[in-house]
């Protein structure tokens, strides 16, 4: 059952490229853009990164917090993070408790075969943690100014 906006979004903890426990609760009052993605260091996956990075003063000054969710490991998030100067933290969903809660671990499909990924979501979510948006059809390099243009 995917979720829908309007909906609460599912509570999770988990850690990030730091070992810092970060649960969506912590961000109580504040929105946050809540983003899946498949793969650390990829083309697709540096490009939506870097897209926040660049524009995370801007974020910031719009009130809300960035988490970046994929199912690699914190050691594999902080090369990311540290290669790409990200300053948001990057959570290891290596169990799949979150994506799976978002419904964003699905089968997909490349080049003929089929396994089981994350699919590329943003969920922004408000102060009270209702979800206020999904995201579905990601532009990579210019993410920011989708999440920014929902206001």
């Amino acid at each position: 059952m995917a979720l829908q906006v309007g909906e609460k979004a599912p509570p999770f903890e988990a850690k990030d490229q730091n070992g810092n426990d970060i649960k969506l609760s912590d961000f109580q009052g504040k929105k946050v853009v809540l983003y899946f993605y498949p793969k650390d260091d990829t083309p697709g996956c540096t490009a939506q990164a870097c897209s926040l990075r660049d524009s995370y003063d801007a974020m910031l000054a719009k009130g809300y917090a960035v988490l970046g969710v994929s199912v690699d490991s914190e050691k594999s998030h902080k090369k990311f993070a540290e290669k790409y100067h990200l300053p948001f933290p990057l959570l290891a969903d290596t169990e799949h408790h979150i994506v799976e809660a978002y419904g964003v671990w699905a089968e997909k499909s490349m080049y003929g075969k089929t396994y089981m990924g994350t699919v590329r979501t943003t969920f922004i979510i408000d102060e009270n943690g209702v979800i206020q948006e999904i995201i579905s059809k990601i532009d990579t390099k210019n993410h920011a100014q989708q999440v920014l243009s929902n206001q």
